[in-house]
C-alpha cells in the first residue's frame, strides 16, 4: 500500500523554494548550468531552471542538459540498464552546475553522476538539488538543496511521479515491514 506524501501542490511550493534557494547562494551573475540525472531529474532540472530564470528574469537563459549515469554505477550487477542520452549543451568548464535528481538515498547515483560529469568538464563548482531526501547514506555525499526530507526504512520505497514522465505529480512511500 503505497502512502501520498506529497501532492502536486507540495512539488510545487518544494520547487519554488529550491529555485529561490539557489539563486540567493549563487553569486551575483553567475552563469548556472542545470543537469539532470536520468530520468526524473531531467524534467525536475527543466523546472528549476525556467522557475529560477522566472524569479530572475535579469539573469541570461539558464541552459538545461540531461545526465546518463548507466556505465558509472557501481550498484548493478550483472546487466546494465540501456543507456539513455547524455546532452549538456553549455561548457561545463565556464558554469557552476547544479545537479538534480529526484530522490537522494544512498549517495551512489550522486557519485555516478559526479563521475559522469567529470568526463564532460571541470565546472566551477557543482550543487546538488533534490527533490525528496530519505537518509541511509551510504557514502559521504550531501545534497545543497533539499525539497523535503522524508525519513524512512530502508526496505521502503521512495516513488516520485512527474507529470512529463508519469502524467501525474506526486511522492509515495510504500513497502516496508508491517
Amino acid at each position: 500500500m503505497s502512502k501520498i506524501v506529497m501532492d502536486a501542490a507540495a512539488i510545487d511550493r518544494s520547487l519554488n523554494r529550491l529555485a529561490h534557494e539557489i539563486l540567493e547562494r549563487s553569486p551575483e551573475g553567475a552563469a548556472l548550468g542545470f543537469v539532470g540525472i536520468h530520468t526524473r531529474g531531467v524534467p525536475l532540472a527543466e523546472r528549476l531552471a525556467a522557475l529560477t530564470q522566472k524569479f530572475d528574469p535579469a539573469r541570461r537563459a539558464l541552459p538545461v542538459g540531461q545526465l546518463d549515469i548507466s556505465f558509472h554505477r557501481d550498484d548493478f550487477a550483472p546487466a546494465r540498464p540501456a543507456p539513455k542520452m547524455t546532452t549538456v549543451p553549455f561548457d561545463v568548464d565556464k558554469e557552476h552546475v547544479i545537479l538534480v535528481d529526484d530522490v537522494f538515498f544512498t549517495g551512489r547515483s550522486v557519485r555516478a553522476a559526479l563521475n559522469a560529469l567529470v568526463d564532460i568538464g571541470r565546472a566551477k563548482t557543482v550543487r546538488l538539488a533534490v527533490l525528496v531526501d530519505r537518509g541511509h547514506r551510504q557514502l559521504p555525499i550531501r545534497a545543497d538543496y533539499v525539497g523535503k526530507n522524508i525519513p524512512t526504512a530502508e526496505d521502503e520505497q521512495v516513488t516520485v511521479r512527474l507529470r512529463e514522465t508519469d502524467g501525474v505529480d506526486e511522492v509515495t512511500v510504500s513497502g516496508g515491514a508491517v
